[in-house]
């Protein structure tokens, strides 16, 4: 029953998320839990992100467009591609990326600045869960530039810090202020990239992969399990440790490492009369 209450607002979200958004002013929210949510569900794979190359590729070709985006096109992709790269770089969610305000940005606190996460997710039904999300891996640059260089150009008053972070061009509120973007139209910019400068992932990149990729790399860069857990936002070590993708090729690596510290231990420097046993012991593996 779980599955199939979770599947059907999978398809609602993707498909008639932003109509929803549009009549009711509220997104669709999966009423799924994290620990009801059904772990093998049929016909999907493990998410399984790009490789760090590919990934640079998408986003270096995505960024060296936004020049020649002419009009306020230029306004849309700079927004899609500042919320992917959110997803890329500190593993938000997609939910999470919706509901940020300019208020949330405190550039001054910490060494690199600080997001306030109001609408994380709950673990078990318990309502958001908010955090405070450093500005690791080059986002303090991006939201600078964000904010100093593109944001004000969509034209709604952002005195307060209540406007919304990354607003819609053409939908406001009863207030007269400026709509975010919706999950699809976000979910849409990333396909629109990927579709263009990464084609072997189109249709499978999503928001959530990118988020896979976030937790494999800063894994890989030596951040442990705990730390990326609460950047992630998780509740359960064992929930970051299904996030974290080691590629085959590190494993290998790791057990050439073990092996040879092994050996180093076995043929090292032994007790004086027991020489002869130790090497023979090494020479055996």
């Amino acid at each position: 029953m779980a599955q199939a209450v979770y599947r059907f607002y999978v398809f609602v979200e993707v498909r008639h998320g932003r109509e929803v958004e549009e009549v009711t002013g509220r997104p669709v929210v999966q009423p799924v839990d994290e620990f009801n949510r059904p772990r093998r569900l049929a016909g999907v794979g493990v998410r399984i992100p790009p490789s760090p190359r590919e990934v640079e590729l998408l986003f270096d070709a995505w960024r060296l467009s936004l020049p020649g985006v002419r009009g306020r096109g230029f306004l849309a992709a700079a927004r899609d591609y500042v919320a992917a790269s959110l997803w890329r770089r500190l593993g938000l969610r997609i939910n999470e990326t919706v509901h940020l305000q300019v208020g949330d940005w405190y550039p001054q606190v910490g060494s690199c600045g600080v997001l306030h996460v109001r609408c994380g997710k709950g673990a078990g039904g318990s309502g958001p869960r908010q955090r405070l999300v450093p500005a690791i891996d080059g986002v303090d640059r991006l939201l600078g530039w964000w904010m100093s260089q593109v944001r004000g150009q969509f034209g709604d008053d952002m005195a307060g810090g209540r406007a919304v972070l990354l607003p819609s061009r053409c939908h406001t509120t009863d207030g007269g202020g400026l709509r975010s973007a919706c999950a699809v139209t976000l979910r849409q910019g990333l396909a629109g990239a990927v579709g263009r400068w990464l084609p072997a992932w189109s249709g499978r990149l999503t928001p959530h992969p990118l988020r896979h990729f976030c937790a494999s790399h800063l894994y890989r860069q030596g951040m442990d399990l705990e730390a990326i857990g609460a950047l992630l936002g998780h509740t359960w070590i064992s929930t970051t440790a299904h996030y974290v993708h080691v590629p085959a090729e590190r494993v290998e690596w790791h057990w050439r490492q073990a092996n040879a510290r092994l050996t180093g231990r076995l043929l090292g420097p032994a007790p004086a009369g027991g020489g002869a046993g130790v090497r023979a012991m090494g020479g055996g593996c």
